[in-house]
C-alpha cells in the first residue's frame, strides 16, 4: 500500500465484499421498435453507448426517450446508479443520477438498501474504471464477446470509511476539473490558430481579376494518374504501400510487390517528390504534397497536375487548392473530379517572386498550427496519464484477507 493511502486511511479498516453482495444487477433491454407507441412522446430516459460517447460519464438525461408503458414491471433503474457496458464495446461506464432504462449492452448496478449509507456513489463511479479494466480482459469466447457475468459478481469491492470516500471523490473530481479544463484551453488555442491561418490564408490567395495572371489548370500543366491496380494485385503486407481513396493521407491497409512498383513506375506515370496529389473522389479536392517515398496510387481517384515550378509553384498550389471550390465534381451519390473539370479550375498566378513570399508565409502558419496539433493530443494524454496514475493510486486499498 502506498504512503499516500496509509495516510489517508490513517489505520482505519477496508472492508471488502463481493460486487454480487453490495449491488442489484439488471440487463438492460430495448423495447419493442416495432411497437411505435413505447417511442412516442417518451419521457423516460433510454440510455445507449452514444450518450457516454457525446456527453460524458454521468449523465441527467438521454439522446432517446421511450414512453412509461415500455418499462417491463413497470419498474425503471433507480437514479444514482452505475451502468456498465459487459457486451459489445466492453468496460465503459457511467453514474446515471436519474431514474431510467437502458439497453441490452449495459448491466445496471444499483445499491442494495442494506449498502446505500456505506457507500459515497461517485466514489463507486470512480471505482468503476477499475471494472472496465476487468470487463476487458475476462469475456467470454464465443462469436459474440461478452462478460464472464459469473466472475464479474465475485469482483471485490472495497468499503473505505466515508470520509476517506468523500475525500478520494474530492481530489478526484479536481482531477478531472482540471483535466477538462486544459483540454478545452488547448483546444481553444488550437481553433484560434486555425482561424487565424484560414485567415491570413484567404487573404494572401485572394486576387482581383486585373491584378494577376489566371489561367486555367490545364493550362499549368496535364493532369497525371498511376495505371490503374487490380485488386487481385494488391496484398495486405507487401513491399509498396498502395494508397486508396480511403487512405489517402493516412496509414495504408493495402501493398503491392516491389516487382510490380517499380515496372509501373517505369512504363507510367508517376508524381515526382513535391508534387500535390489530390482527391478526385471522397473528400474531393484534399491535397497531399508526396514526400518521394516509394508508394503507389489509386488510379483516377487521386491524380495530380505535372505543373513548371518556373511558372507555378508545387506548395503554391498546394495552398491554392485548400481554398478551391471543387463544384467542378460531377456525379450521383459518389461525386467525381473528373480530369476535364479539373484541367477547367482558374488559378491566380502572381510573379513567381509573390509566390515565393506567400508560400514562406503559410510555411509558418502551417507550422505553428501543426505543432499545435500534434502537441494537443499529447499534451491532453500526458494529463490523462497523470489523472489514471492518481486515480489508481487512491484506489489502491490493502487487501488482506480479500477472496478473490
Amino acid at each position: 500500500m502506498h504512503k499516500f493511502m496509509e495516510k489517508l486511511l490513517e489505520g482505519a479498516a477496508v472492508e471488502w465484499k463481493k460486487l454480487g453482495e453490495v449491488f442489484n444487477l439488471k440487463n438492460g433491454y430495448t423495447p419493442s421498435k416495432s411497437n411505435k407507441e413505447y417511442w412516442t412522446d417518451g419521457t423516460v430516459p433510454w440510455f445507449r453507448m452514444d450518450d457516454i460517447r457525446l456527453n460524458g460519464r454521468v449523465l441527467n438525461d438521454s439522446l432517446q426517450k421511450v414512453s412509461m408503458s415500455a418499462i417491463k414491471g413497470g419498474k425503471l433503474f433507480p437514479k444514482n446508479s452505475i451502468i456498465i457496458s459487459t457486451s459489445a464495446t466492453i468496460g465503459e461506464h457511467a453514474l446515471i443520477t436519474v431514474p431510467h432504462l437502458s439497453n441490452q449492452r449495459f448491466t445496471n448496478l444499483s445499491l442494495k438498501d442494506e449498502y446505500l449509507k456505506k457507500f459515497n456513489i461517485k466514489f463507486l463511479f470512480y471505482y468503476a474504471f477499475i471494472l472496465d479494466e476487468w470487463c476487458k480482459n475476462n469475456t467470454t469466447k464465443s462469436s459474440f464477446a461478452s462478460v464472464d457475468m459469473s466472475g464479474f459478481k465475485k469482483i471485490p469491492i472495497p468499503i473505505p470509511p466515508l470520509e476517506v470516500q468523500r475525500e478520494i471523490v474530492r481530489i478526484l473530481d479536481n482531477f478531472t476539473e482540471l483535466t477538462a479544463e486544459l483540454t478545452a484551453e488547448l483546444t481553444a488555442e488550437l481553433s484560434a490558430r486555425r482561424k487565424q491561418y484560414s485567415y491570413y490564408r484567404d487573404r494572401l490567395l485572394s486576387f482581383g481579376e486585373d491584378e494577376v495572371e489566371w489561367k486555367k489548370l490545364g493550362e499549368v500543366g496535364e493532369v497525371r494518374m498511376c495505371k490503374r491496380i487490380l485488386k487481385n494485385q494488391t496484398s495486405e503486407v507487401g513491399d509498396i504501400p498502395f494508397y486508396k481513396i480511403g487512405t489517402f493521407g493516412k496509414k495504408a491497409n493495402a501493398y503491392i510487390s516491389r516487382e510490380l512498383f517499380d515496372e509501373y513506375k517505369e512504363k507510367y506515370s508517376y508524381p515526382k517528390k513535391g508534387e500535390i496529389l489530390i482527391s478526385a473522389s471522397g473528400t474531393i479536392g484534399r491535397a497531399v504534397i508526396f514526400d518521394g517515398k516509394d508508394a503507389y496510387f489509386q488510379d483516377s481517384n487521386i491524380v495530380w497536375i505535372e505543373n513548371d515550378e518556373s511558372i507555378v509553384l508545387n506548395k503554391y498550389l498546394f495552398y491554392f487548392y485548400q481554398i478551391v471550390n471543387w463544384n467542378a465534381a460531377e456525379g450521383g451519390t459518389i461525386k467525381r473530379l473528373y480530369n476535364d473539370n479539373l484541367r477547367k479550375i482558374l488559378i491566380p498566378i502572381p510573379a513567381l517572386g509573390k509566390q515565393k513570399e506567400i508560400v514562406a508565409i503559410l510555411d509558418k502558419f502551417d507550422t505553428l498550427t501543426n505543432s499545435i496539433s500534434e502537441g494537443l493530443p499529447k499534451e491532453i494524454e500526458l494529463r490523462q496519464k497523470q489523472y489514471e496514475y492518481y486515480r489508481d493510486l487512491l484506489l489502491d486499498f490493502p487487501k488482506e484477507n480479500v477472496e478473490v
